[in-house]
């Protein structure tokens, strides 16, 4: 299956989690929402994480995998594609 990588920001009721999903290239699961929507889905997976704790000053941490259980995320917002490590200039 052709995938692709997009940037998500998630919060949680005490954290705000930006990562990278995996998503199918094109059709069936496609789409960020198609992937929060899954009921047959308990966490979402993401890699190329930060964790903030909402309310709590300092820089976040980072981490390179992260699974977010779905029931505790308040919202979402896709960020776009993911750029490549090996692409950045």
């Amino acid at each position: 299956m052709d995938q692709r990588h997009e940037r998500v920001l998630i919060e949680t009721p005490r954290h705000r989690i930006a990562g990278t999903l995996t998503l199918a290239r094109d059709g069936y699961r496609s789409r960020v929402s198609d992937l929060l929507n899954a009921p047959e889905r308990d966490f979402i997976s993401l890699t190329d994480v930060t964790i903030e704790v909402l309310d709590h000053e300092g820089p976040g941490t980072q981490h390179d995998f992260l699974a977010v259980s779905r029931q505790h995320i308040v919202f979402a917002i896709p960020m776009g594609e993911a750029v490549p490590a090996g692409e950045l200039s």
